[in-house]
């Protein structure tokens, strides 16, 4: 008996441990992105501004984390990007740096659907019967309906 709870600690610690080390997966991953769009925000012309004071860390904790806001600064409407994790700071931006970094963003996306396209597959032994039946009819949209319902 004192064997088979010993193995069931050992297998409950273990899953605990890769569920950790999932987590840290997935958390260092989420801040890789946000790192990578605050370059973005810094390559199209926003200012950082690191909450390096109490007022400034007050002011950061009212505003959505990693979210655009709009704010207006007398005559004058900046764009507001808030980081209180990874930098702890504020991104400000003008409608000029907002535009530059949302085309920037379409062009990444042009070259990205462009790489793809030229990364088609192409091979005439390819056959998709070897992956299954295909049944039902062809909704417009919505392409192909894979096998019966369950497969």
């Amino acid at each position: 008996m004192h064997s088979i709870l010993l193995r069931r600690a050992r297998g409950v610690a273990l899953a605990g441990l890769l569920l950790g080390a999932l987590c840290a997966g997935a958390c260092q991953t989420q801040q890789d992105r946000i790192v990578s769009r605050e370059d973005k925000l810094s390559a199209a012309g926003f200012i950082i501004k690191p909450a390096n004071t109490p007022a400034r860390q007050a002011m950061l904790k009212r505003l959505p984390p990693n979210q655009f806001v709009q704010r207006q600064n007398g005559d004058t409407i900046h764009y507001v990007y808030s980081d209180p994790i990874v930098c702890g700071c504020l991104y400000v931006g003008t409608q000029q740096a907002y535009n530059q970094y949302k085309a920037n963003q379409l062009a990444q996306n042009l070259a990205d659907e462009q790489q793809m396209s030229a990364q088609m597959y192409s091979d005439a032994a390819w056959n998709w019967d070897a992956w299954g039946p295909w049944a039902g009819p062809v909704y417009p949209g919505f392409g192909f309906v894979y096998g019966p319902v369950g497969w």
